[in-house]
């Protein structure tokens, strides 16, 4: 007797444990250690102790107890067109207020450039967390490696489109444009904060990092459109350094949250138990 033929007769009895073996089944687990090992397997007496209704009971009561009840979430475009708008109609009032100064010192190349990086990251930022809401959904880049290169290519390709100018007040320059962008990307925070609870978030401080590096982007866009200042650290620094602070807060934010939950939950395990035992 071999393996295949061994194997072929425990898929025609069904039962092994109940129905005899060949004799030559024993001899050749003796050899064989995977048969052996199957045979014990099959062999094993079945458990007398079967678990009481009580503690079924008392089982299903304590999985149910944290269950809440959940809405079906909206069609993924629904929410792809949220973030979109939310980051659309901030940029769009950061414009209105501040003015477009800088397209008369950018040429048409570098207008329509940083044009379409800032749409075209805002974008992918905005799939990404709409695909995070949804827990299973297939990501084609880890969310948090998307951050991280968009980050990076925003500055190569700032570091390609713009030159190093004289700057005798850097600082200042770039402090003032910091404190003008910011309040646009707070204000961008607050709906797409609104959206994200809509849906169930696995990894918090991912989806914090993508969804505070696009409030970030909302507020350099703004900055981008509206200051003139075209030296390239100062746009590196002031605008775009902007998107990454944005990622690193809410990654920050991210973490506070998934630690202030494991504690609730400890909390409310603990008062389980407690009340159990008494």
């Amino acid at each position: 007797m071999n393996c295949d033929e061994l194997e072929r007769i425990f898929l025609e009895c069904g039962q092994p444990a109940a129905q005899p073996l060949p004799a030559d089944a024993d001899e050749h687990a003796v050899t064989c250690l995977a048969c052996k090992q199957l045979l014990k397997a099959f062999r094993l007496p079945s458990a007398a102790e079967t678990i009481s209704s009580t503690k079924l009971t008392r089982l299903a009561a304590t999985l149910a107890a944290d269950l809440l009840p959940t809405q079906p979430l909206a069609p993924m475009g629904c929410y792809l067109m949220a973030f979109a708008g939310a980051f659309a109609s901030i940029v769009t009032l950061g414009v209105y207020g501040g003015g477009t100064g800088s397209f008369s010192a950018m040429s048409p190349m570098q207008t329509v450039s940083i044009l379409c990086l800032l749409s075209g990251s805002a974008s992918l930022l905005a799939w990404s967390l709409v695909l995070q809401m949804v827990p299973g959904s297939r990501h084609r880049v880890r969310p948090e490696l998307l951050s991280a290169a968009v980050i990076a290519f925003l500055s190569i390709s700032v570091i390609v489109l713009f030159q190093f100018r004289s700057e005798p007040r850097f600082w200042h320059r770039g402090w003032t444009c910091i404190q003008a962008g910011l309040p646009f990307a707070l204000l961008a925070a607050a709906p797409f904060w609104l959206l994200l609870r809509r849906g169930a978030i696995v990894s918090p401080r991912a989806t914090g990092a993508t969804a505070g590096l696009l409030a970030g982007l909302t507020g350099t866009s703004v900055l981008e459109v509206h200051c003139a200042d075209l030296d390239l650290l100062h746009v590196l620094v002031s605008h775009f350094g902007l998107a990454a602070l944005g990622a690193l807060g809410g990654f920050v934010v991210g973490g506070a949250g998934e630690v202030f939950g494991r504690y609730m939950c400890y909390r409310s395990d603990r008062h389980r138990m407690v009340n159990e035992r008494a």
